[in-house]
């Protein structure tokens, strides 16, 4: 049996927008990390999947929910205990640039958390340390007395890697680390965050809206939309039998290397504008864009419910109480209820 090293349970993180407003960011979502994997976190911008990362480390206060990191509730950790929790749990933050702090050397960003943390009291330790990580992530010791401002973008996020592998975490929450980069450089980067995992076994919540480069770095992968989770899979699973129709939708939306194919396939377009998180639809969220609504999508909020093994999913679809079957696949590029 595998072991869980993270586990989200019943999350919400709330923002009180003023006059009696609520932001939604993230509504009742739940799920776990297996020690050692990769769990991919999906959606659009704006879906909450950000928000659930910084939540986790603690950098937002829940609104309700626990986030249990290794048995232990993070969000009732005391402030030495929190102290501690840090060098377990790293962020690596999809701005490379406004990450970094100008004024400071590579050195110096590298090697502040090892400084914070009371390591390496020998400043000579500590050095060789910086160089040791900037190796390790592809760079070189002669970066050390550089600034962010001279490196290209694939550069400055493998400084941040090397800075949040500084305390030799367990865990780390890379929330989209490769949207910033030019294409040529994303694959680069993914394949050293492998590498790394390999060699130090870490563990990564992967958050993301690219759903190719998820599939290549993920055991598993949560769908989110408007700050709920939609569903839960195996990554293959999820790319070969899609069940939730945003899913369905986005694996669409991605182009396939093959003219032939890819002029001949049908693209799933979701009509209607994305609904604001500080007031979301009645019962299912997705309803308003979904071409499969019935009459009580509107009604009840669909439970989230495992159908098959390890795959879950939150629709009306796949309710037992309103349909005689839940078993709703896609048949080449159409979508059959049976």
């Amino acid at each position: 049996m595998k072991e869980k090293i993270l586990e989200v349970k019943n999350l919400k993180k709330y923002f009180d927008m003023g006059k009696g407003t609520m932001l939604q960011a993230v509504n009742d979502v739940s799920f776990h990390v297996n020690k050692g994997e990769t769990f991919g976190l999906v959606g659009e911008s704006g879906c909450g999947k950000s928000t659930i990362g910084r939540t986790i480390l603690g950098l937002y206060n829940k609104t309700a929910g626990d986030v249990i990191f290794d048995n232990e509730n993070v969000h009732a950790l005391s402030e030495k205990e929190r102290f501690q929790f840090y060098r377990r749990m790293q962020m690596i933050f999809q701005d490379p640039y406004a990450s970094l702090n100008p004024r400071s050397t590579v050195r110096e960003v590298i090697s502040e958390p090892m400084e914070v943390h009371g390591l390496y009291k020998n400043k000579k330790a500590q050095l060789e340390r910086v160089y040791q990580l900037l190796e390790e992530v592809g760079l070189n010791r002669d970066h050390a007395n550089r600034y962010p401002h001279e490196f290209s973008g694939g550069q400055r996020q493998r400084i941040g890697i090397a800075r949040a592998l500084a305390l030799d975490p367990d865990f780390i929450i890379a929330d989209e680390p490769i949207s910033a980069l030019d294409v040529s450089v994303q694959a680069q980067v993914v394949n050293l965050l492998k590498e790394l995992q390999i060699e130090k076994g870490l563990t990564f919540l992967f958050i993301a809206h690219d759903l190719s480069m998820v599939k290549q770095f993920s055991d598993r992968i949560g769908v989110m939309y408007l700050g709920n989770m939609v569903e839960l899979t195996e990554s293959n699973q999820l790319y070969e039998n899609p069940l939730h129709p945003y899913t369905q939708a986005l694996l669409s939306a991605i182009p396939i290397p093959d003219p032939d194919i890819e002029e001949k396939r049908e693209r799933i377009i979701l009509e209607g504008e994305l609904p604001s998180p500080t007031n979301p639809p009645s019962g299912c969220v997705f309803r308003t864009r979904c071409s499969m609504a019935m009459e009580v999508c509107s009604q009840v909020k669909p439970v989230w419910q495992e159908v098959e093994q390890e795959h879950f999913v939150a629709c009306h679809l796949y309710d037992e109480t309103i349909n005689n079957k839940k078993s709703i696949k896609r048949n080449s590029e159409t979508l059959t209820v049976h």
